[in-house]
This record gives structure tokens, sequence and C-alpha cells, in this order.
């Protein structure tokens, strides 16, 4: 299938006008795709290798990432929605530089077309609507490796840089990103209607998503209900694996809150690499509202906001009932995540302190998160692998901690009946070698920024298949140095 083949279905845009705003992308000079994801071609159902090389493919993707052209049947449009932003409501949000071109239908299924970068909306505020190559190549990426990693995300097609020059920080080149997503649905959608008193368009939002989305929840003895508490699990559900992973949002603002459990709105994020529960990755979060320790207990609040919203739609005591639902669904499966990652088939009681005092000793070592889950998976009781896990940790192997720990982990193993053979292949399987590392993502931004997009591509490839050993490609396995200066990103990241 090609582009121009691409159907759309625009329900969103069938919604009362207020709920959006119909606007035209800012077309960009000199624009030229950097990257074209095998993935997200293949949530189109399009073929990669023809977008890069059939001419008129290559062409038309280029001006529908420049804003210069769209495809039949989009309908652009710059949503409208609220938020609450480190904690305190504001009124004013919605698109400000992004718009959704249009709502492809795929098969059985729906995906949003989103431009970032697109230009100035009606909810631009004081922004200029545009993107920079630094902010588009690290959503780009967050995307190919959450998705690899099994995490629910935001991907994206394509990215792309022109010769447009934009003021962040410095002087930065402007860029596009093609940005795919089953939904742009947000909680700030339902928050707003919640304060502008229109309950009859929150069920009819609340509708929408359930006939387009959620339809199994048709027949459910409460609809409205049903759709809360699906997003309540698979909210804990997504918090979750960003724990069991490193992974820190570090703008978890109710507008960047998916209805559907994705991960959206990639910022200042961070993949952690020494091992500080109390990451802040963001500058601007001077209170460490949104540090890697603190998400649960803020998803959970983001979502008592979104409860609040539906209170005109739905009992206030079901509400709370299905709130309690949140922690023991997070827990059991961030449970069951850190068992794969260490190895661990069955489920014993001790389970949850050791791994606790695992992550306290990576924590007391300074360990990197990732690599010493890759040591671990090595772990047979010799002395060689006993080393292998020292050495991961950055201390001797006779060190009392390690031993008093690594003790505990042998007899807890005793319990499992795969022999070493198949727990390393599991544990290698869900223990990834390839990282979002800030420092690797980095250097990519600045090779692109050169006019070199190779390293870019070899990244993303990587990234969308990180369990995997690929030899020759270490140095895309390597975590910062232990003097190197700590992970400090702005929201413009």
């Amino acid at each position: 299938m090609t582009l121009h083949d691409l159907r759309f279905d625009n329900a969103w845009a069938t919604l009362p006008d207020d709920f959006f705003t119909r606007v035209m992308p800012t077309p960009w000079s000199g624009t030229r795709i950097l990257d074209i994801s095998p993935l997200g071609a293949d949530q189109l159902g399009l073929d990669v290798d023809a977008l890069w090389r059939d001419e008129n493919e290559h062409a038309a993707l280029t001006a529908l990432m420049a804003g210069r052209e769209l495809l039949s049947g989009m309908d652009p449009i710059a949503q409208k929605y609220t938020g609450h932003q480190f904690g305190s409501y504001n009124p004013a949000l919605g698109d400000g530089r992004g718009l959704l071109l249009g709502e492809a239908v795929t098969g059985h299924s729906f995906v949003d077309l989103h431009l970032k970068g697109a230009g100035q909306t009606p909810y631009s505020r004081f922004g200029d609507g545009r993107a920079v190559l630094r902010s588009s190549i690290r959503e780009y990426l967050a995307g190919e490796a959450m998705a690899g990693l099994g995490i629910p995300t935001t991907t994206a097609l394509a990215v792309a840089v022109n010769d447009e020059k934009v003021m962040r920080e410095r002087v930065e080149p402007g860029a596009t990103l093609l940005r795919l997503a089953e939904s742009h649905v947000r909680f700030g959608h339902f928050e707003w209607l919640y304060q502008r008193q229109r309950p009859e368009d929150m069920k009819r939002l609340a509708w929408h998503v359930i006939d387009r989305y959620r339809p199994s929840l048709r027949d459910a003895n409460a609809p409205l209900e049903a759709l809360f508490a699906d997003t309540v699990a698979r909210t804990a559900d997504l918090v979750a694996a960003w724990q069991a992973y490193g992974f820190v949002h570090a703008v978890m603002n109710t507008d960047n809150m998916s209805l559907l459990g994705l991960t959206i709105d990639y910022g200042p994020y961070a993949f952690m690499d020494r091992y500080q529960p109390r990451l802040v990755p963001n500058h601007t979060d001077t209170e460490g509202r949104y540090a890697f320790n603190q998400q649960p207990g803020v998803a959970l609040w983001n979502l008592a906001v979104l409860a609040q919203s539906l209170t005109p739609l739905i009992d206030v005591e079901r509400l709370r009932e299905t709130l309690d639902t949140f922690e023991p669904r997070l827990q059991a499966t961030y449970a069951r995540q850190m068992r794969n990652r260490m190895g661990l088939a069955c489920e014993r009681e001790e389970d949850h302190e050791l791994v606790s005092s695992w992550l306290a000793l990576l924590e007391k070592h300074g360990a990197d998160f990732h690599g010493a889950f890759l040591a671990l998976g090595d772990y047979d009781g010799t002395a060689t692998t006993i080393e292998k896990v020292a050495n991961a940790l950055e201390c001797a192997p006779d060190e009392a901690s390690l031993q008093q720990w690594l003790q505990r982990y042998a007899e807890r193993l005793e319990h499992e009946t795969r022999t070493h053979r198949q727990r390393h292949a599991d544990m290698a399987s869900v223990n990834p070698r390839y990282v979002l590392r800030t420092h690797l993502a980095q250097s990519v931004i600045e090779s692109a920024e050169a006019g070199d997009s190779e390293p870019l591509q070899t990244f993303r490839q990587l990234l969308a298949d990180p369990f995997t050993e690929h030899p020759g490609y270490e140095a895309w396995q390597q975590a910062p140095s232990r003097n190197a200066p700590p992970v400090c990103l702005s929201c413009s990241s």
C-alpha cells in the first residue's frame, strides 16, 4: 500500500466545534527526511523501502513532513484540552505545535497521524509552534525504544529536518515529527469539559472512546465505569513498566496522560543509567515532583483528577472503589516484571524483599541499572560469574553486602525448576542490551545536526531490537562514565 492509498475516518472532527480548531500546517523550507521507521510504516500498512526508494512516495512523505501537501482525506485540526501542570490547573492548553492531520483506517483499527512542529495554533500561547531537531529525534527514538521494550507508547513514521532556524536555549535546526498513536485523547480533554460544566459533551466524548477504541466495553453493565476502570488498569500497568525499566517521564502533567494508557509527550525524559531512585532529569522540576520514585503516586494523583472530572457521569463511590484498584494492580505488574528481569519464574513470598535489597545494593554502589541485570543473567554461583556481577556493581567480589545478597539469590534459585541455561535465555529476553541512554541520544543528535543521519538510523535499529546481541555495536551499549555530569534537560527537550 502507498501513502496515497491511506483512507481516513476523521471522527474527532465530527465532535462539537470547540473541541478543536481547523488549522493548516505552516510550510517549512528545505525539508529532508532523516529516517523512516519500519515500525511506523508497518502500523500504517506501508512499505518502508518504497517510502525511501520510490520517487513519488518519498516526495509525498517529504511534502507531508514539510507541511506543504496533505494526503486526500486529511482534515488538520488542533485539539483543545486543559490540564494540571506541576499540580496547578491551566485552562489555556491545547495542541500548540502539532496538528492531528487525520485518523487513518488500518484494518479494524485506527491510527492518528499527528505532525509535530506544524506551526502556530490558537493554543500556542506565546510559542512559535515549531519543533527543533533535538527534541524531535529524542521523541522519535523514545517511541522506538519503548516499543522495543513492549511498553505502550506513541511512535512515529518519520523524522525530518528543515532549513529553518528555531530559538530555544540556543539557535537550533527546525524539524518535524510525524507521530502515530491509536488516539491522542488525554485526561485533559475530560478536565476541560468538567471545568466548563458540560456533562453531556463529556458523555459524548466517553462514548466516542468506547465505540472507537474500546468496543468490548459497550456491553458492560456500566460502560462509563468500565472505561474508567480500563484507564486505571492500563495506567497502572504502564507506570509499573516505567519503574521496572528505569524510565523517568519527567513531565507527568495530566494533559500528558493518555486515556488509553500510552506513553505520550516525550520531553526531558531519561532512562536511568546509575540507579538513583530520586532521579529528576528535568531542571524545571526544582521540587522533584516528577522524580523516578514519585511516578506511581503522581499517576494515582492524576487518575484522581480524572475521577473528579467524571463525577457528573459516575457515582463517587464507584470512582473511589476503582481508584483503590490502582496500587494493587501496579504492585502486581511491577512484581511480575521484576521477577522476570531477575529470572524468577515462580512467585514466592520473599521475592519483594529480594528485589528491594537488590535495588538497595545498586543504589549503594551507584551501579548501572541495566548492566547489573545483564550481569545477573549470567550468574551461576561460580567465581567467574560472581566477579562479573561485582564488576557490574563496581565493587569487590568479596564485598560483604554483595556476598550476602548473592547467597540469598542462590537459595531462591533453588526453588526454580529451570536449568541455568533456560534461566539465562529467559533473562536475556527481558533485559535490554541497548538502552536509550541520554549521552548516546545526544551523540546521535550532534551527528544529525552536522548532516550525518547514519548514527540515528543505527541507534533506531538497535533500540527496536534491544534484547539481541549485535556484534560490532558494543559502543551502543556503553553507560556514561562515573564522573559524567548528571542528566539535566529542559522541557524543550
